[in-house]
């Protein structure tokens, strides 16, 4: 008798169980990372978790499903921002929705910042290293530095190549516009020895990009100031029209959303003010369910809000989002090359 009928006394029916034993994960010099995905596939935990979201992110890319792309916290400092523009490059992203400080990064890798490897608490405690880079003027994001001047690179592109354009309020959509377009030209202008980035690269494939929570960055922040001296402000609200729009026209739609935070509600609010509601969802956390908060909240929490459909394929993944966003995504593609 097969092991998924019956108990071991052959008494209690097994509904639930079915017999799919775990497999072994077998790794080997020269394998790709579609190889190394379908190995995941055979192991259980966030192994299998990683398979089942690349599976899901393969279908989204593969099927006519309009894709909103949350990009929470600061992951362009990290070294993601190559992996988010060509998505949207080659038509995998339909609607980006990121927060000010990944735009605000973007920028100044667009005009000629850097970002540099850093470490954490170098030869002191962390208290004290921080204090050594207050002292040099240089930025920390874990172990990411940032050199201050960087930003007032960034503050004087806005100030020349941004704010000029606008003499009115403007929705944050046509405003990150503007910036794609700034960064565009001025990386092209100075020959910079590294990529236009996200926001030119969404203004050049007319891919919307909208930042919920913008004053929460340097980039609101500017934006803020130059609204004290000048007719010019943002239009938080202007945003929803088209961004609704494209959702209730949309025949198929997909949620991959990277982190939580604004970005992670406003993408997956955006179907409550539709009669449907999101046919994939993936997202990629570290934070748990258990505290109620929204970053950790489960994908099934969300169909109970009507945010997904009831049959929806979903899934998380709790792990750090600058390991398994390159694993998810190089799965994804390779499947379906």
């Amino acid at each position: 008798m097969d092991d998924a009928d019956s108990d071991a006394n052959g008494e209690q029916p097994r509904t639930e169980f079915q017999h799919d034993p775990i497999g072994h994960t077998d790794v080997s010099a020269g394998m790709t990372v579609g190889e190394l995905i379908e190995e995941y596939g055979n192991a259980g935990v966030g192994a299998a978790n990683i398979h089942e979201a690349t599976d899901t992110v393969a279908e989204m890319f593969a099927s006519d499903t309009t894709v909103f792309f949350g990009l929470a916290g600061a992951m362009v400092p990290t070294g993601m921002r190559a992996i988010v523009a060509d998505l949207i490059r080659n038509g995998y992203i339909d609607v980006l929705v990121t927060t000010g400080a990944n735009l605000t990064h973007d920028a100044i890798e667009a005009i000629g910042g850097k970002h540099h490897h850093g470490r954490v608490n170098g030869e002191h405690t962390e208290r004290e290293h921080d204090e050594q880079l207050r002292d040099e003027e240089v930025d920390r994001i874990y172990n990411v530095y940032l050199p201050q001047e960087h930003f007032a690179l960034f503050e004087s592109h806005l100030r020349e190549e941004v704010f000029p354009t606008f003499e009115e309020p403007v929705s944050i959509r046509a405003f990150t516009e503007e910036l794609g377009r700034a960064n565009a030209a001025v990386n092209e202008r100075e020959n910079v020895d590294e990529a236009p980035g996200i926001a030119a690269t969404a203004f050049e494939n007319d891919v919307p990009v909208y930042v919920p929570a913008i004053q929460d960055s340097v980039l609101g922040l500017q934006a803020w100031l130059r609204s004290q001296v000048n007719p010019f402000s943002l239009d938080a609200l202007s945003d929803m029209s088209d961004l609704n729009d494209i959702a209730y026209e949309a025949d198929s739609t997909g949620a991959f959303v990277v982190g939580g935070g604004v970005p992670k509600n406003f993408v997956l609010q955006t179907m409550l003010v539709t009669p449907k509601a999101y046919d994939y969802a993936v997202q990629l956390t570290m934070d748990p369910p258990q505290t109620g908060g929204l970053s950790g909240a489960s994908l099934d929490e969300a169909r109970s809000w009507g945010k997904l459909e009831k049959n929806a394929r979903n899934v998380s993944v709790y792990a750090d989002a600058t390991v398994t966003l390159p694993l998810v995504v190089a799965g994804a593609l390779d499947r379906i090359a």
